[in-house]
């Protein structure tokens, strides 16, 4: 059974993360050429190329097995600390490279998630939370770059358990002033052409996906602006730069207060969002699991509407 150097394995996973050698070495604390060399040196001892040297850097198959492991080791560490936080309250503080990243769609950011997450972190947790549209989360879990992720697919990955979350219901909202304008009738077939609607980026088909099973067809083409922010999204909205398809959840207080309006009030698009996480014992991935699913439980619990029609369980 092999063994690895440590120092190796986080100078390729600190490659990987920053995105080059330079930011990696500063990272590190240590020159940009024992980057180079701790990276040629790992290469050596597996007998194979680890990073494709492309912008951006990609890691080899064989990078992604050493990179998943360097995360199980961080994992470990991060294991240790929380027992021995347990016995010995207020030691050491956690390194840089001892982070624990875990990747949730920017809605789960925006409305239930931190929540759930801000007592580990005030216990601690060296957390990083990486962002990525709902459907592409799990590739992050897949590359080994995260020990757990938000996403829409829902059979388990290899190796990972998986635990259904619940459901996050989006609306399609416009400004006051806006929908008296362009469709005081709310949203139809014969008007949604004209409607530019603020969609999160390229990745993000739940404005299309929306309006297409709302209006009753099976393909349409929107005219689009892009804000990479869930809030963001909603802020343009109400500076009238169009409607957007975003969670009730997340505008719930604004159509009460009259600030948005819902344009399909009879519809709601339900995406179903599971947990996804390495199938290990660990502290730190049991409390983590816990957290999210009780969070998720409260806020995306069952809830009826007038109608809905529209489901989607899967990437």
């Amino acid at each position: 059974m092999r063994t690895f150097d440590s120092d190796a394995l986080e100078c390729l996973a600190a490659i990987v993360e920053e995105g080059g050698f330079e930011r990696a070495a500063v990272r590190l604390s240590v020159t940009q050429s024992a980057v180079s060399q701790r990276l040629r040196s790992l290469e050596a001892q597996v007998g194979t190329v680890l990073l494709v040297r492309s912008r951006p850097i990609k890691s080899t198959a064989a990078g992604r097995l050493l990179l998943k492991h360097a995360m199980q080791m961080r994992l470990l560490r991060a294991d240790l600390e929380t027992d021995l936080q347990d016995l010995a309250p207020g030691g050491g503080a956690t390194r840089e490279e001892e982070r624990v990243s875990i990747a949730i769609n920017a809605d789960s950011i925006a409305t239930w998630a931190l929540s759930a997450l801000g007592p580990l972190v005030s216990e601690g947790l060296p957390l990083e939370i990486i962002t990525d549209d709902q459907d592409f989360t799990h590739e992050w879990l897949r590359e080994g770059q995260v020990l757990g992720c938000v996403t829409t697919l829902k059979e388990a990955l290899r190796g990972c358990k998986v635990l259904p979350l619940g459901a996050m219901h989006y609306v399609a909202v416009a400004s006051p002033r806006y929908a008296q304008a362009h469709c005081p009738q709310g949203l139809t077939p014969h008007n949604f052409r004209n409607i530019p609607f603020i969609a999160f980026n390229r990745k993000d088909d739940l404005q299309t996906e929306f309006v297409g099973r709302a209006c009753g067809l099976r393909r349409v083409t929107l005219s689009q602006r892009f804000v990479p922010s869930s809030e963001g999204q909603v802020r343009a909205v109400l500076a009238g730069w169009g409607a957007s398809v975003v969670p009730e959840l997340q505008v719930r207080s604004l159509l009460e207060r009259g600030e948005l309006v819902n344009l399909v009030p009879q519809v709601t698009l339900p995406v179903n969002l599971y947990w996804h996480c390495w199938n290990l014992h660990s502290v730190v991935i049991d409390r983590l699991t816990a957290a999210l699913a009780a969070s998720a439980a409260q806020a995306l619990g069952t809830r009826t509407t007038r109608k809905t029609g529209l489901m989607r369980s899967g990437a």
